[in-house]
C-alpha cells in the first residue's frame, strides 16, 4: 500500500466532504516486481461484505482510476441492496492495459492485496478481466468469485447479466406501452461484447429488430455473422443514438453514456442498458424525464451477474440464480410506480429505495 499523503485535494474532497462519498476504505496497491498499481474502493459494508468486480484498464492517470474505482464502489452498493444481496459494495481497478502487462505474477500480487482485506471485499471479473483471470487471483485469494467450473466456480457471469438487462426491457415496455413484448420493437445495442451479445440473442428470440455498435469490428461481425437477419450495425455510437425509428437504447460498454451531448439526440423511447454508471453527472436523469425518456437504472437492471457471483459464495445453482434475476422485472416496476408516486425520476426512486435498506441494516447494526 503506498502513501497517500501527497494526494491530490479533489480526491480528497470526494472521499470525505461530497455527496459522491462517503466510502469506508479506499487501499491503493503496488507490487513493483510484477507492475501492479490498483485501487480497491469499499463504499459500504453495512449489509455485508463488499461485493465488485475487478476492472483492468488504461486509465489516463491515477487519479482517473481513483475516482472510477469510487464511483464503480458507490454503485455496487446500490446495485447489490436493490438485488436483495446481503453484500455491501466494493470495486477494485488495476491501471494499465491487459493486452500489455496482465501476467499471472500480477494477478496473484492483486490476489495477495485481497486477501489482506480479512473477507471486507470479494472480487470478481470486470472490464479487462475474465473467469481464468480470477482462477488465478483466487490461488491468493479466498474470497474471490466468478471462478470457473472447474476450480468450483460459476463461470461467465455475463449470461444472467444480459438476462437481467432484458426482464429490465420487458419491465420498461410494460410500464410505458403497457405491453412487456419486444416483438418488432427496434433497440439499439452499443457494445456486443461479453454482455451485449447475449442480449442480442435474447431480442431476436423475441422478435426485436436490432442494430448494434462496436469499436471493435470484430465484435461487429461475430453478432453479423450469427444473426444474417434482424440485425444491422452502424459505424457509431453517434450515429446509434440516431437511428430513426428506435425505441429502445442499451448501453453496453464503458460507463457515461447519457450525457449533455448525447441525450438531447436521443431518439429512443426507453433507455435500458448493462453499462455501469450511465449518467455522465447528476441531473441527466432529470434531463432525460423532461424529455419523455424511460430510464431504467444501470444498477438496478445489470445485477444479474452479481446475483450470480453472489450465490457462488454458497454453492452455485444456475436456476436458483436465474430465478433471482427473473425478479428484476418486478423490481424495475416497482422504482417505475415509486417514481410516479414521489414525483421523481427513476434513478432517484431506485437510489431512495437502495439508501433505506442500507440505512435499516446500519442501524440493526447499532452504526
Amino acid at each position: 500500500m503506498t502513501d497517500v499523503s501527497g494526494a491530490p485535494d479533489h480526491v480528497l474532497q470526494t472521499l470525505f466532504r461530497s455527496d459522491q462519498g462517503g466510502h469506508e476504505q479506499v487501499v491503493l496497491c503496488q507490487d513493483r516486481a510484477s507492475g501492479l498499481k490498483a485501487v480497491i474502493a469499499l463504499h459500504s459494508t453495512a449489509l455485508g461484505p463488499a461485493l465488485g468486480g475487478t476492472r483492468f484498464y488504461p486509465y489516463a492517470s491515477e487519479e482517473e482510476a481513483v475516482a472510477d474505482a469510487l464511483n464503480l464502489a458507490r454503485g455496487m452498493s446500490y446495485k447489490n441492496a436493490m438485488a436483495g444481496l446481503d453484500h455491501g459494495g466494493g470495486k477494485a481497478v488495476i491501471i494499465g492495459d491487459p493486452e500489455v502487462i496482465k501476467t499471472e505474477q500480477l494477478l496473484l500480487a492483486y490476489g495477495r492485496f485481497v486477501a489482506s482485506l480479512g473477507g471486507r471485499y470479494v472480487t470478481a471479473c470486470d472490464v479487462g478481466t475474465y473467469v481464468a483471470d480470477m482462477d488465478v487471483v483466487a490461488r491468493e485469494c479466498r474470497w474471490t468469485t466468478g471462478r470457473s467450473p472447474e476450480n468450483g466456480g460459476a463461470g461467465d457471469s455475463s449470461v444472467l447479466t444480459a438476462f437481467g438487462v432484458y426482464q429490465g426491457m420487458r419491465a420498461s415496455a410494460q410500464h410505458l406501452w403497457g405491453d412487456p413484448s419486444l416483438r418488432g420493437r427496434k433497440v439499439g445495442v452499443a457494445g456486443v461484447g461479453k454482455v451485449g451479445r447475449h442480449l442480442v440473442q435474447h431480442l431476436r428470440d423475441e422478435g426485436a429488430e436490432v442494430v448494434i455498435t462496436d469499436v471493435r469490428e470484430d465484435a461487429v461481425r461475430r453478432i453479423l455473422d450469427g444473426h444474417p437477419e434482424g440485425v444491422t450495425a452502424v459505424a457509431d455510437t453517434e450515429a446509434l443514438i440516431r437511428a430513426e425509428g428506435l425505441d429502445i437504447y442499451a448501453p453496453c460498454a464503458l460507463g457515461g453514456a447519457l450525457s449533455d451531448d448525447s441525450v438531447p439526440v436521443l431518439s429512443a423511447r426507453i433507455v435500458c442498458g448493462a453499462a455501469n454508471n450511465q449518467l455522465a453527472h447528476p441531473g441527466v436523469e432529470k434531463d432525460l424525464a423532461d424529455r419523455g425518456i424511460l430510464y431504467a437504472p444501470d444498477y438496478v437492471v445489470n445485477a444479474g451477474g452479481v446475483i450470480q457471483v453472489a450465490d457462488e459464495l454458497h454453492g452455485f445453482d444456475f436456476e436458483r440464480c436465474k430465478t433471482k434475476a427473473a425478479k428484476i422485472f418486478e423490481t424495475t416496476l416497482a422504482i417505475f410506480a415509486r417514481a410516479k408516486t414521489d414525483g421523481i425520476p427513476p434513478a432517484a426512486a431506485a437510489d431512495r429505495i437502495a439508501e433505506q435498506r442500507m440505512h435499516e441494516a446500519a442501524q440493526g447494526r447499532g452504526w
